[in-house]
């Protein structure tokens, strides 16, 4: 028998949080940024639920990128870090795709390569993130650079907000890129998820939606998922397999990290960090035991947790847990166990069977 940890993928919740993304995006488009194997919610379950609705789609690697074209998607496709050596713009050309443009390095690739079929850009800007992009100031050689190219056929500026989640917000950002590009007739490409919720005003002509399309806020400090009409797509869910009994002062796991105040009885969940359950939660992280909540203890292992089931009197062995998903938000647990939900998602294991559903 396998054990029993799953991770269920709901396809219809995910198409419902692209249609509230969409409908953010007012007259823009909605790129659905499916990067990371969609967030470790699987590129296959992704294209399944998204294909037949999304207005393109956004991702860092080319192998994705042709699994997308090869599943029959005919929408713009974003490489959001563009390519890294000559070879990548024949793959580009021949897919169909849209690159990132956000250093020299590329821009002098693309000049030397005498593409064989027009293409589309976007053009990223540096307007604080300090990550990738072009200075502002030198925005205006480089357009001309572009112009001068007979296979660039559009482009698209871009940037991306580093603080569109916190109470700073994207006011630094948008002014400078607004000076940068003035007088410039380009359409733009602005708004990540928390962008496109808070402020309409950076919504331009492309929006790109993450982390908000998999049921997570990306704002959890000021929104949850649920205020937001966001709906978990992933839950990932166990069972209980043992069961102990402790007496005061008796410990917990390796290291003995958590003391029984009292007596207490615990149940061990068949996942640990071999699942992708963030080792570094500590006791006291939220889980759900035959739906009740309840709370973790002691140190996570490689392949279990222990649980506090002094409370819950009718659970046992075969007891049904959810670690975050349904009933439980992946943003909660996340925040519990220093982290964010991102982070949750894509450290999902290969070892954990994948069950999908269409809702």
């Amino acid at each position: 028998m396998p054990r029993p940890i799953r991770a269920s993928i709901d396809l219809e919740a995910l198409r419902q949080n692209y249609v509230i993304a969409r409908n953010k995006a007012g007259q823009a488009k909605a790129y659905a940024v499916v990067k990371a194997n969609a967030y470790g919610h699987g590129l296959a379950n992704a294209i399944q639920a998204l294909g037949p609705v999304a207005d393109g789609f956004a991702l860092l690697d080319l192998a994705e990128a042709r699994a997308l074209r090869e599943a029959g998607l005919t929408q713009p496709i974003v490489l959001l870090e563009g390519f890294f050596e000559p070879a990548d713009l024949a793959d580009i050309v021949a897919l169909g795709l849209t690159p990132t443009l956000h250093s020299e390095a590329q821009l002098t690739l693309l000049e030397r390569a005498a593409l064989a079929a027009p293409i589309d850009v976007m053009l990223k800007i540096n307007s604080g993130m300090n990550r990738l992009g072009f200075a502002g100031d030198a925005l205006g050689a480089t357009l001309a650079r572009l112009r001068a190219l007979s296979w660039v056929r559009s482009i698209t500026l871009m940037t991306h907000f580093a603080r569109a989640d916190d109470e700073i917000g994207i006011s630094t950002q948008m002014a400078r890129f607004k000076t940068f590009t003035s007088g410039l007739d380009l359409p733009v490409s602005l708004a990540n998820s928390a962008a496109l919720l808070r402020f309409p005003e950076a919504a331009g002509q492309v929006v790109r939606p993450g982390i908000m399309l998999y049921g997570a806020s990306p704002m959890p400090d000021l929104h949850s998922a649920e205020a937001l009409g966001l709906k978990p797509v992933m839950t990932l869910s166990s069972e209980i397999i043992g069961v102990q009994t402790l007496s005061p002062g008796e410990r917990v796991g390796y290291g003995g990290t958590f003391e029984a105040p009292g007596p207490m009885r615990i149940g061990v969940v068949a996942c640990g960090y071999a699942d992708g359950y963030p080792r570094h939660a500590p006791t006291g992280t939220p889980i759900l035991v035959g739906g009740r909540r309840t709370r973790t203890l002691g140190r996570v292992s490689m392949d279990m947790l222990a649980c506090d089931l002094t409370h819950l009197e009718e659970a046992g062995i075969g007891s049904p847990v959810t670690l975050w998903g349904q009933g439980l938000a992946a943003d909660e647990v996340a925040t519990a166990a220093g982290t964010i939900s991102y982070e949750l998602f894509c450290a999902l294991a290969a070892r954990v069977p994948v069950r999908v559903m269409e809702g």
